[in-house]
């Protein structure tokens, strides 16, 4: 089981790294008055987003030492220090922001490489407060690079998401909205994959059925593409 997990952690911080490139090369295609531009998420500039994507790598350093030391660290020191960071960073120059984005992904892959089998299945918790294994935090991070990749609204959308991806995040986010309390039932049919599921509890009267990668947005409050149905389900605040 520790060869195992280790393995499955290289590619997945090898996935991390390649999703890091590409934003980079998106970012490379921006100005420093495009990054005051609207993004897809609202309130935030592309700048805003760029400054959360940076300020996450060092939250998730914090709970790779958690998860190293044994001493409690939590991911952000509060959600005000958290809000406002990304505040203050979302004005800077292209150039600061992308070193910035450079410096904190190293940080996070070179500290990756320090904990141990054992330490990589320590639990720890997340700014929300939910727990899970160490070993989750490769694939928060890479939900974090790939979905604010689409949010920065620079030419990246959910159909440039590698297929791998979208299947397992698929049906992720399909398990974790149906467990909410809150979720009308529903079903969802990948009209590409085959993937189907039925989100929440009960007797389901509607089927979505659309791309994998078109479901997986809508579901993600990502907004729907043409592909999707005109009259779709009320979704769960993710917040």
């Amino acid at each position: 089981m520790p060869r195992d997990l280790i393995e499955s952690l290289t590619s997945r911080m090898a996935e991390v790294a390649a999703a890091t490139t590409e934003l980079l090369a998106t970012v490379d295609t921006l100005d420093d008055a495009s990054l005051a531009d609207a993004s897809a998420l609202p309130g935030w500039t592309r700048g805003h987003v760029l400054a959360h994507i940076s300020r996450n790598a060092d939250s998730l350093v914090n709970l790779l030492l958690w998860a190293h030391t044994g001493v409690e660290t939590p991911q952000y020191a509060s959600t005000t220090l958290r809000d406002a960071d990304i505040e203050l960073g979302a004005s800077r120059p292209l150039a600061e922001q992308r070193a910035d984005l450079v410096e904190s992904a190293d940080r996070l892959i070179g500290m990756a490489r320090v904990p141990t089998a054992e330490q990589w299945q320590v639990e720890v918790r997340t700014r929300q407060g939910r727990p899970l294994p160490a070993h989750r935090i490769p694939w928060m991070r890479l939900q974090e690079l790939r979905i604010h990749h689409v949010d920065l609204n620079a030419g990246y959308t959910p159909a440039d998401w590698p297929a791998d991806f979208v299947a397992e995040l698929l049906a992720e986010v399909a398990a974790d909205l149906g467990a909410r309390p809150d979720a009308q039932p529903f079903e969802i049919q990948a009209t590409d994959t085959g993937f189907g599921a039925t989100v929440g509890t009960g007797d389901p009267r509607r089927k979505v059925a659309a791309p994998a990668a078109s479901l997986l947005a809508w579901l993600l409050g990502r907004g729907a593409d043409e592909t999707l149905p005109a009259e779709l389900p009320q979704l769960p605040d993710w917040r």
